[in-house]
């Protein structure tokens, strides 16, 4: 009997490390206060714009929205791709995604673009469809979308987010190694560290960082041969070297204290990105079990190794946008993203 009770007491006390750790490590303990330094311009109502990005050179951003919420209830909507002249952020966005252009179903997530003559811009697309996953390749000419390609690998188990780094070549991560079982729930409860980040060179696909909990935004440095990964189940904003034969050397992991997603760059190189303060919260958001989930937005000024600063710019409990995943600026005007609430928000700095 005691033999019992001691393994009963003992398995009470792994259970409890254990739920003590899942809480700890996804920020379910911390205070979310709203803070912000300026005012709310516009709610725009367009669902699930999950990423932006904005040429500061040619001042237009483009954005994707999925309508994630519709979809988990089984009211399936197609896709967009929205184009927004920032030198008016209060207009009309335009949806680029019309029949005529992609007639196939389209559910995007990350996207990149990278402008590869005068007037004209390469844009990625990662495309989720029934369980299978793709790269949607089209050309940008002002407002004008055209598409190119969809590209396939067995390298994409999981994509998340993509970043160009010219013409021909490109970064993925995927941010789970494993899309079902205990595979799945270790890499989101226990932190286990599997996905990964994949480079095509222009002909062949190659994993170059692994050992990521959840590899989400990635990004690279306007100015430097860096590469930035966010881990948002580490909390981490990993650092890269670039090599010549596009391989990545750790520099250093960031603690960011917060879920961070993608991230974005201003005119001076800082990084802007979209988190998740709280990430039980945020699944629990995710499966329609909560209203709400916690929106903030960090940016990071990296000179070097050990040497950068933080700062908390946004913070918002989630009454005013969910689950934040990014927020490019042009000027003093702050675009904010997220999964799956029904618009994303245009904030002015004061």
């Amino acid at each position: 009997m005691k033999k019992l009770l001691k393994g009963f007491l003992g398995l009470f006390l792994v259970l409890l490390l254990f739920a003590l750790y899942v809480f700890y490590t996804t920020g379910f303990f911390r205070t979310v206060e709203n803070k912000f330094e300026g005012k709310i311009i516009k709610k725009v109502p367009i669902p699930g714009v999950e990423d932006m990005q904005i040429s500061q050179e040619d001042h237009f951003m483009i954005f994707c929205s999925d309508d994630r919420a519709g979809r988990r209830d089984g009211k399936p909507q197609q896709g967009g791709l929205y184009f927004l002249d920032v030198k008016a952020p209060m207009s009309t966005p335009k949806n680029m995604i019309t029949e005529s252009v992609f007639s196939k179903t389209f559910y995007p997530h990350g996207i990149s673009m990278i402008k590869i003559d005068s007037d004209r811009y390469k844009v990625y697309v990662i495309n989720h469809v029934d369980g299978k996953h793709s790269l949607e390749v089209f050309h940008l000419v002002g407002d004008s979308l055209s598409y190119q390609a969809t590209l396939k690998d067995a390298s994409m188990v999981s994509p998340n987010d993509i970043v160009a780094i010219d013409e021909n070549r490109f970064y993925f991560s995927n941010d789970h190694a494993y899309t079902s079982g205990f595979g799945m729930f270790a890499e989101d409860y226990l932190g286990w560290k599997a996905s990964n980040v994949i480079y095509f060179d222009g002909e062949n696909y190659r994993e170059v960082a692994g050992n990521i909990a959840y590899a989400n935004g990635v990004n690279k440095d306007p100015v430097r041969e860096l590469l930035y990964v966010a881990s948002p189940r580490g909390f981490l904003l990993k650092v890269y070297q670039i090599e010549d034969n596009g391989d990545l050397t750790l520099i250093e992991d960031i603690d960011c204290e917060t879920g961070v997603d993608n991230i974005e760059f201003d005119t001076d190189g800082k990084l802007w990105i979209g988190c998740h303060p709280n990430l039980l919260r945020f699944a629990s958001y995710a499966e329609g079990k909560e209203e709400t989930s916690p929106s903030e937005i960090i940016t990071i000024d990296y000179r070097g190794k050990g040497d950068y600063t933080k700062e908390i710019v946004f913070l918002d409990d989630g009454k005013n946008m969910s689950a934040s995943t990014v927020a490019p600026i042009y000027k003093d005007v702050i675009f904010v993203g997220n999964v799956m609430d029904q618009h994303f928000l245009v904030l002015l700095r004061e």
